[in-house]
């Protein structure tokens, strides 16, 4: 923990030694910089939370920057999604919002002079070619025939290249650096590609777009930012990063200073889940799932979708904390982290999702009463309310059993349960239709038990929940469950593609609940406890004449057990 009381990591000591010896003039400047081809996920999110979180700690700040220098898979679409995301989290970037085509003419021009310096060349080695040519891990890579291009003719090329003359793939502009490096990403990458594709931003005015291990240290350099961040799969990066940095005269460029640093920490792995945006794209293109936002998927739109609360994502984020070494975290404590938020938070409410009829045989007919329920025995400042209770009432199909086992304590033949606020009752009679089903449970109830009543305090050792029948309000009720049935399912070792470990089982649509009158008018994303059911959430797209709800997560907290133990 640090002075603050707040937790520390490796970063943060890092920003802490720069800080104290004065580097970057003790400024300390961030950024998040997605590439718009995807919506964000959860591992995004601790991205976004490490790097906003770190300047707010350090009284720095944090640039959101698009990394868009591949148009043929950007679109408008995933830019908005992104800003929306960020900001749902909790965090502004306030008048910083940047853009790696604001400075697709300073690239440029950084390439002409990489070239000037005999440092890049134009190549026509095709992208098979190059990656033959390239060698592997064991055997050094060989020169392209067209390494030795003269300085003029390669500035002649790349500019004849920018003009258009020369149709998409046929050549690339290549750094020059060692072809026998033993780190295979210095072995003269690609830093330019002729590349028709209108640009969200730029539109046709380019048809030459930088790769991204080129642009990125640069428009780092160009907005300032002191500690670059990223995952561990750019650690063999670095070394590229930094030749940039060390080889392109960026400090020309107005207002312009110091120079950015990258390190690596450890990416996020969800069990259940898979983290690969090019995956979840399939997911969506594909149709196993309803859009980027579906409930089941780990982008962050799905998980609002789902009633996760920007609150319970920063916690799990400051929770996972940060590492310097991939690892697998389970998802039970993400769904821990929801259910610590909504218990204190979110109302109790009346809800049967699969409902029988329930009719108390001695209750007068035509008298509707209203008992107080408490909103949130955990928080008592939520207050109360009433609802209505009748002779007729809905109760769980599973809260019922004709011939019940040992310790079954809910409703069965001569057994008495206590309704939740209301009163005790008794069942009398079972209601069968011709095919054997139930339809209908007879009952009577003792008028005294009641809150207040003679025998208000004789103990029952069951307690249900109820709708009243003249009352209730319809509504669709989806229950979510994990995505993939496999802890792991980008685990290859039985050859299997990550899609045959589906769960076929991950969403089950309840048409026919019933849900308690005060939930006729909610608005869309209000979070709510079905009593004895789980956290649940009023879907984006529920209307007061179309109810829908959504499970958030179930009652049970796997991971409060495991801490336990």
């Amino acid at each position: 923990m640090s002075e603050l009381g707040l937790p520390t990591n490796f970063i943060q000591n890092i920003i802490t030694e720069d800080i104290k010896n004065n580097k970057n003039e003790g400024r300390v400047h961030t950024r998040f910089p997605p590439e718009p081809n995807g919506y964000l996920h959860i591992g995004h999110a601790k991205s976004i939370c490490l790097n906003f979180g770190l300047a707010l700690r350090n009284e720095g700040l944090c640039n959101l920057r698009f990394d868009d220098t591949n148009p043929s898979k950007e679109d408008i679409e995933y830019v908005d999604s992104i800003k929306r995301d960020v900001k749902w989290l909790g965090f502004d970037w306030e008048d910083r919002l940047y853009y790696a085509s604001d400075y697709f003419e300073h690239f440029y021009q950084f390439a002409v002079q990489l070239i000037k310096d005999g440092k890049a060349y134009v190549c026509d080695l095709d992208p098979d070619e190059i990656r033959e040519y390239r060698g592997t891990l064991t055997e050094p890579g060989k020169n392209s025939p067209y390494r030795d291009r003269s300085v003029e003719e390669n500035l002649d090329l790349f500019e004849r290249m920018k003009n258009g003359e020369f149709p998409d793939g046929s050549k690339v502009l290549r750094a020059k650096i060692d072809m026998a490096s033993g780190n295979l990403n210095m072995r003269d990458p690609v830093l330019y590609r002729v590349l028709r594709a209108t640009h969200h931003k730029t539109g046709d005015e380019w048809c030459i777009y930088p790769m991204y291990d080129y642009a990125h240290p640069l428009s780092d350099a160009l907005e300032n930012i002191t500690h670059s961040i990223c995952t561990l799969e750019f650690a063999d990066h670095r070394p590229l990063y930094d030749w940039f940095l060390d080889n392109i005269d960026y400090s020309k460029v107005e207002g312009v200073k110091g120079r950015p640093q990258q390190i690596e920490f450890a990416r996020l792995n969800l069990t259940y889940t898979v983290m690969s945006k090019r995956k979840l794209r399939q997911l969506v293109e594909e149709g196993y799932v309803a859009g980027w936002d579906d409930p089941r998927m780990p982008t962050i739109s799905g998980l609002r979708r789902r009633g996760y609360t920007p609150e319970s994502i920063r916690d799990f984020c400051d929770r996972i904390g940060v590492a310097k070494s991939d690892n697998m975290v389970d998802i039970a404590l993400l769904e821990h982290c929801i259910r610590e938020d909504l218990n204190a938070n979110a109302a109790r409410v009346m809800a049967v999702l699969r409902p029988i009829k329930l009719v108390i045989e001695n209750y007068p007919e035509g008298k509707v009463e209203w008992v107080e329920i408490t909103n949130n025995p955990e928080n008592p400042e939520m207050g109360s309310r009433t609802l209505p209770f009748s002779r007729e009432i809905y109760i769980e199909q599973e809260d019922f059993m004709e011939d019940p086992p040992k310790k079954f304590f809910r409703l069965a033949p001569d057994k008495e349960v206590r309704l939740k606020g209301a009163y005790i009752i008794k069942c009398e009679e079972v209601i069968k239709d011709s095919s054997g089903e139930i339809v209908e449970i007879r009952c009577t109830y003792d008028p005294d038990s009641k809150s207040g009543g003679p025998t208000a305090g004789r103990k029952v050792k069951g307690t249900l929940h109820w709708v009243c029948a003249s009352h209730a309000v319809d509504a669709k009720v989806c229950l979510y469950d994990h995505l993939f049935t496999q802890e792991n399912p980008d685990n290859d070792e039985e050859g299997l593609d990550f899609k045959s470990k589906i769960n076929p089982n991950s969403l089950e649509i309840l048409a026919t609940a019933k849900v308690e009158p005060s939930l006729q008018e909610v608005e869309p994303e209000t979070r709510f406890q079905f009593l004895r059911q789980g956290y649940f959430t009023v879907d984006q797209e529920s209307t007061n004449e179309n109810l829908v709800f959504n499970r958030i997560v179930s009652l049970r907290d796997t991971w409060a057990k495991i801490k336990k133990k």
